[in-house]
């Protein structure tokens, strides 16, 4: 696949999914780029705004197998990897696969899981394998999780350490539907579920396909430039302890491939950068105040985006610094 039969592809997935959402045009395209990048979504929002729906419906856009997890306090790590059990017939030790064995994982209140639970979780998103028992499983390709959880309701929650929050390529968030947009979901779900007629429009082979071809996307040197002098301000700030790694630099980095492929482009430009920045650094950044955590780093990340100065080239002529 050529990086330029992206676009119509995404297209496709974006319109399916706007028969069931109403009016997130822009978080169904990141929720796309993650995905592009092999990456892992974090959705954060308050309960009500569509978190779930998003996450089915672009499942049943996908033709991919889809599982579910409700992520309580009692669910164990072999509830989501699997087990093995014995089996008498057969006289022997036999694996049952866990729901995290699917191509589009649901994590649903992710955050009401505890610790030990949750970093079952680290190997799959980073590595796309389980291990169990000491033996190692390969998960089906393309592997997509996306976890969701209420920034509000903090009783009986744990929340994500670090570690944790650094396998999600992006953290999003739904906001509330406009007026008129509130008026269509009423319309639209009178009825019947739109999710209930939505059918597939993508194979899972074109996802992998797609992944491949962001490779094939040009990034200009001082693009790179301009991505790393922004991550080293992360870094060196006063009001952040610990800033964004090499990880969050090469996740930017993906997803600049795949944002620019989503818009029809082989090649990145600094707008690509300012777009994806906040979403995909600022839950990597650990502040030195607890206060209002999500604020603050978003804030930071925007005042950084000021800071550094936009270069202004031809990014589409493949031309290395002297």
């Amino acid at each position: 696949m050529n990086y330029n039969e992206i676009k119509p592809i995404t297209d496709r997935i974006k319109d399916n999914i706007n028969k069931v959402i109403i009016g997130k045009d822009d978080v169904i395209e990141l929720l796309l780029t993650a995905i592009i990048a092999k990456g892992n979504v974090l959705l954060e929002d308050v309960p009500g705004t569509g978190k779930t729906l998003l996450a089915k419906s672009l499942a049943k856009s996908l033709n991919a197998s889809f599982t579910r997890i409700q992520f309580t306090p009692d669910l164990l790590p072999s509830d989501i990897t699997g087990i093995n059990f014995y089996n008498q017939k057969q006289g022997e030790f036999v694996f049952k696969e866990g729901p995290l064995f699917a191509n589009i994982v649901l994590g649903d209140e992710i955050n009401r899981a505890t610790p030990r639970t949750q970093s079952a979780l680290l190997e799959c998103m980073e590595e796309g394998q389980v291990t169990v028992d000491g033996v190692t499983r390969e998960l089906d390709k393309p592997f997509f999780v996306i976890a969701t959880q209420n920034p509000i309701d903090t009783s009986g929650t744990f929340p994500l350490p670090e570690a944790q929050l650094d396998r999600f390529i992006m953290m999003l968030d739904m906001g509330y539907p406009t007026h008129d947009e509130e008026i269509s979901i009423m319309n639209r779900f009178n009825e019947t579920n739109p999710l209930d007629a939505l059918t597939p429009v993508c194979e899972k082979s074109e996802i992998i396909a797609m992944q491949e071809a962001i490779k094939q996307v040009f990034i200009h040197p001082h693009v790179q430039d301009y991505m790393v002098k922004l991550i080293h301000k992360t870094r060196v700030s006063n009001e952040i302890s610990a800033g964004v790694s090499p990880r969050g630099t090469l996740a930017l980095a993906r997803c600049a491939r795949a944002y620019a492929s989503i818009k029809g482009r082989g090649y990145v430009l600094p707008e690509d950068i300012k777009k994806l920045a906040p979403f995909v650094l600022s839950h990597r950044l650990l502040m030195v105040s607890s206060y209002n955590k999500k604020a603050a780093s978003r804030a930071s990340i925007e005042t950084f985006l000021n800071e550094v100065p936009v270069p202004t080239e031809d990014f589409t002529a493949k031309q290395i610094i002297n």
